[in-house]
């Protein structure tokens, strides 16, 4: 499968610096003490910020929920703009 398992294995960009980029900002993250982008999501779910994964997308892509981390809803397009709709603060990503 084409698809990277896990955040930390995460591209930076398509063009990635000829695979600089990523160990750069992780460095850079470091450097200035960022929480590691699981770390980020982790105290996100603590407090209360609800992230879905789309069903659809996790199929056309192959990617099980065995897959993703623990903590997050999954829903359809039709079920996250009913949420997206009444929430404060919408993030599509």
């Amino acid at each position: 499968m084409m698809m990277p398992r896990g955040s930390g294995r995460l591209k930076l960009s398509k063009m990635n610096m000829g695979g600089m980029g990523t160990a750069m900002m992780k460095k850079v993250m470091r450097d200035k003490h960022v929480d590691s982008l699981e770390d980020l999501i982790r105290h996100a779910i603590k407090n209360g910020v609800k992230i879905v994964a789309c069903t659809m997308s996790m199929d056309v892509m192959g990617i099980t929920k065995d897959e993703l981390i623990d903590g997050i809803d999954y829903a359809g397009v039709g079920t996250y703009l009913g949420d997206a709709e009444q929430s404060n603060v919408n993030l599509f990503i």
